[in-house]
């Protein structure tokens, strides 16, 4: 599946609008996207810059493989959520659970 329409789904699946996700991923991550480019990648004129597709991962709380369509399966909240004793955990905390498991992929791959 093309990056674009894994973007499309993600977005959709959590509500969101082009404009949203935009806003969303400008506010997060410091960055000036807009409504246009989201509806490019996803109508497959282009595609996101290699740090936009880092930060779209970030967000979505999925491997880039996943976003770049190598992978099939998206991790869900419900396996990381079975990894910490059973409590419950907001949409924000494993959001932010999944963030800190990416960072620390990422420091391991610097290492090596």
């Amino acid at each position: 599946m093309e990056i674009g329409k894994i973007i499309k789904k993600l977005r959709m699946k959590r509500g969101l609008s082009q404009s949203d996700l935009a806003e969303k991923i400008n506010e997060e991550f410091k960055t000036s996207l807009n409504k246009g480019m989201v509806s490019k990648w996803e109508n497959g004129v282009g595609d996101p810059r290699i740090d936009t597709v880092r930060y779209l991962a970030l967000f979505f709380n999925v491997s880039l493989d996943y976003l770049l369509g190598i992978e099939k399966y998206e991790e869900d909240h419900l396996t990381i959520a079975a990894h910490h004793d059973g409590e419950e955990w907001t949409d924000e905390e494993l959001d932010e659970i999944e963030r800190f498991k990416e960072f620390v992929k990422s420091r391991r791959k610097n290492k090596e």
